[in-house]
């Protein structure tokens, strides 16, 4: 299998199936079952067996006469990539497709209010009553849930063993009885995330991932998934301006899906605005001003290179390592570093929102933004820890939880 010949078969079959009249779901179908949306997935799952380093020469394909891939938005990817890796016959066979489709959405049910950084610490509560499992507990900081059809669900399920050991891993029906979302409002005025509370909610038994106390090593695949993935929501997010039913359709599918994420650019430091700010303030002139934007487009580049590193890596077709984390620890550095930068161009008016704000409040909503990326996904300091015993080969730092029964373990909660 050569280059040329990969992109001869596919320009092919586009030519051949590609219609901009016909409606998006149906495309979605023809193309999964053609194996041309995840050509890199094994043929047995709607994929093409393809070497990862021939998948960009089907992305150019696509893009050439732009035609529309499978789902990428929201938390279907990270549902797909972890079902492809941990699950059932079965549960390919009923999630995978309708996934890249667009047909179901996901959401993540892992962090909780005494277990954020620390999800091994999750206390959500997962009994087996009969042939179901129930669910008692809460999440929190939970992206999407209020229009979620499926959660990825973390709880535990033996308290006798150690905290790492006692998770179990479930895909859970989101539209139940006994499942109550909440949308959380945001100090920036958005409400992306929501608390997710589970009372006696119910698991069939084929919806179990993997294996009963193996949810951990699933919960890290999606993880690293997410990790790697980072910086994709730039590109993932955006909708086509071109002409024609399935164009619009996405669209729709865009907007609906994206609105938890409208701020995640403002979120990253908007280190596109620097210069354009720069020149309109004056403070272009300005050497202190200068050198501090030279510092933050070096850094940016930095961690762009460092992105690409590990999308090189994944195209090679290497395992998810710590470089999800190299990355998302730079892009931690690079929003604080241009929020400061945003500071200095603006001066007090960086404070002001509304329509008579700077740019009508966009760098408003970039200083209270932009905090939330050193947190969300893993905070700065999992990171640290993540790459100095992983990529420095460091010791771990000393642990007093993960050999005793999670029950006897000390936890946050609130009496």
């Amino acid at each position: 299998m050569t280059e040329a010949s990969v992109r001869a078969e596919v320009r092919a079959w586009l030519e051949a199936n590609w219609n901009t009249d016909q409606g998006l779901v149906a495309w979605r179908h023809k193309l999964i079952d053609s194996g041309w949306g995840v050509p890199t997935w094994p043929a047995a799952w709607y994929g093409r067996d393809l070497p990862a380093a021939l998948a960009p020469i089907v992305e150019e394909e696509f893009q050439r006469i732009g035609a529309i891939g499978v789902a990428k938005t929201g938390i279907r990817r990270l549902a797909a990539a972890t079902l492809l890796t941990h699950g059932t016959d079965e549960q390919k066979r009923r999630f995978l497709k309708r996934s890249l489709s667009g047909e179901d959405t996901w959401c993540q049910l892992f962090s909780e209010p005494g277990s954020g950084s620390d999800l091994a610490g999750a206390m959500t509560r997962a009994e087996l009553k009969g042939n179901r499992w129930v669910i008692n507990g809460q999440k929190v900081w939970t992206t999407s849930a209020h229009h979620a059809d499926w959660g990825l669900l973390l709880a535990r399920t033996d308290w006798d063993a150690p905290k790492h050991q006692g998770l179990t891993y479930f895909v859970i029906d989101m539209h139940q009885p006994g499942v109550q979302v909440h949308p959380l409002r945001q100090m920036n005025g958005h409400a992306s995330f929501n608390q997710v509370f589970f009372t006696d909610a119910e698991v069939p038994p084929e919806n179990l991932v993997l294996d009963v106390g193996r949810g951990w090593a699933v919960a890290t695949t999606t993880l690293m998934h997410e990790r790697r993935e980072a910086d994709g929501i730039r590109t993932w997010g955006q909708g086509s301006d071109r002409v024609g039913r399935i164009y619009d359709e996405e669209r729709a599918e865009t907007a609906t899906v994206m609105e938890p994420y409208k701020w995640y650019p403002q979120r990253a430091g908007r280190v596109d605005l620097v210069i354009e700010r720069a020149k309109a303030t004056g403070t272009i002139n300005d050497p202190v001003v200068r050198q501090e934007i030279a510092k933050l487009l070096a850094l940016s580049k930095s961690a762009e290179w460092t992105a690409r590193r590990a999308r090189a890596a994944q195209l090679q077709g290497k395992p998810q390592g710590p470089e999800g984390s190299l990355g998302k620890l730079a892009s931690s550095h690079v929003a604080r570093l241009a929020a400061h930068v945003h500071t200095m161009i603006t001066g007090a008016d960086a404070m002001l929102s509304g329509a008579d704000a700077p740019m009508e409040g966009v760098i408003a909503e970039i200083l209270i933004s932009v905090p939330a990326g050193s947190i969300a996904g893993g905070t700065d300091e999992i990171q640290r820890n993540i790459i100095s015993e992983r990529v420095l080969g460091m010791p771990k730092e000393p642990r007093t939880d993960n050999d005793r029964p999670f029950r006897d373990v000390p936890k946050n909660l609130v009496v």
